[in-house]
């Protein structure tokens, strides 16, 4: 994880907001991700301002009570470097829970496969998909893998987000999957945000371990995952189940494996056949995502956990699929959704979580409200942040965003639009339109 970075940033002002979205618990009482109908609750504040001092939020309201802050008072406002909104929307940074960006270089071919009318499944039967990104990551130097990690969470802070899970997973063998965890610490350094980084071991079984995908996992269990916990390479390990993958069964031992590390749990279920997900749910795992085809039962399950459904609906719509995750069902019963953009080469190059708001409004039919609360404070509970991302309160890490627009409603509105104005990581503008 890098860390926030702005113990040494002047203390930073930010005045005129028409709405600020502090994403506060709805209540005393609230504790853990948004659920049903908390997720509508944005905390909006009209005519806000939010004080930074150390890289901490001290004050986040109404601009006439944040200037009353002590410590605004104290140091005088002349002191205090200031950040004018211009009458736009403050709400706290992205943060996009799931992402794949550790690739060498982009997947054309199979894009262009697909147009032609090639499936996910047959383009990976083919020798396509996630095998055609591990030559290049094999073939790639630590240094080139960092540059191409950092280009991306440059991208992802260009549009508002602050804090990026970062997943390995195109090494397939323990050296190159330790390289590329090894980029992202190295990329993750020279980003101000904040990065947290999980070993996507087993994301498909390589070609040389065709037919022996027991013996492939017992390589990632014993020899890859203890290596990567003993260099805190990684926070989390993450597996893909599905049709093609890993089974249900395989995800039970490399989270045992985890467990017995120090590892925390997550993983790739239900994007392209259902699958039975309460055995996983004794591990209590961060997060599980995709769940395009997760059961009624498992809804049900995981209603009663705290583990966090992140949907990313960016795959959908890249690979062009009429299915979407069931997010109104999943609201309805009282799971904690989160949103991410997946940005991977293969079914979703994308960085842009304003984008993945509007997927989510346009075909999901969440409310703008419910869409911004699972990208901000449910996708921080999806990397166990929830104590200090997510929100706009006092004592918590001073990550937003400002957008140049009336209204928050408009950041899902405007498809494909990067309307934001301004990033700021740990109190300090990383990110401003024009520079």
């Amino acid at each position: 994880m890098s860390p926030v970075g702005g113990k040494s940033a002047p203390p930073l002002l930010l005045a005129n907001i028409r709405q600020l979205l502090t994403l506060r618990p709805p209540s005393a009482k609230s504790s853990g991700p948004r659920r049903g109908p908390e997720l509508n609750d944005v905390g909006l504040v009209k005519d806000g301002a939010v004080l930074c001092v150390e890289g901490k939020i001290a004050a986040a309201g109404k601009w006439a009570e944040v200037r009353k802050h002590p410590l605004l008072k104290a140091r005088g406002k002349k002191k205090v470097q200031e950040h004018d909104c211009r009458g736009g929307v403050v709400l706290p940074g992205f943060v996009d829970a799931h992402t794949h960006p550790a690739f060498a270089a982009p997947r054309l071919v199979d894009f262009e496969k697909r147009i032609a009318g090639s499936s996910y499944e047959e383009i990976a039967e083919a020798g396509g998909g996630i095998r055609t990104s591990v030559a290049g990551v094999r073939k790639a130097t630590r240094a080139e893998l960092a540059r191409c990690v950092l280009e991306a969470l440059r991208a992802c802070s260009a549009q508002g987000t602050t804090t990026v899970e970062a997943k390995s997973g195109y090494g397939l063998n323990v050296e190159a999957e330790l390289k590329s965890l090894q980029a992202i610490r190295d990329a993750a350094r020279e980003w101000p945000g904040t990065v947290v980084a999980t070993l996507l071991g087993a994301h498909v079984v390589p070609r040389e371990y065709q037919k022996r995908e027991d013996e492939y996992l017992e390589l990632v269990c014993t020899k890859m995952l203890p290596r990567a916990a003993k260099a805190k390479l990684a926070a989390f390990v993450d597996i893909f189940c599905d049709r093609g993958a890993f089974t249900v069964a395989h995800a039970e031992r490399l989270f045992e494996a985890a467990k017995k590390h120090g590892l925390g749990a997550r993983a790739h279920v239900c994007q392209l056949t259902s699958s039975t997900l309460w055995p996983l749910l004794r591990f209590e795992p961060a997060s599980l995502d995709h769940l395009d085809f997760v059961a009624d039962e498992d809804i049900a399950q995981l209603a009663r956990h705290a583990t966090v459904a992140t949907l990313v609906p960016g795959a959908n719509y890249f690979l062009g699929l009429n299915r979407y995750p069931p997010a109104r069902q999943l609201i309805a019963a009282g799971v904690a959704v989160a949103l991410a953009t997946d940005y991977n080469p293969g079914s979703s190059p994308t960085a842009s979580m304003p984008f993945v708001l509007s997927l989510a409004c346009t075909h999901m039919k969440m409310t703008p409200a419910e869409a911004i609360a699972a990208a901000t404070i449910n996708g921080a509970h999806a990397l166990a942040m929830g104590s200090c991302k997510g929100s706009l309160e006092p004592g918590k890490d001073a990550d937003l965003a400002l957008f140049d627009v009336r209204d928050y409603r408009e950041l899902a509105y405007w498809v494909a639009a990067n309307l934001c104005a301004a990033t700021v990581c740990g109190g300090r503008v990383i990110h401003q339109t024009g520079e």
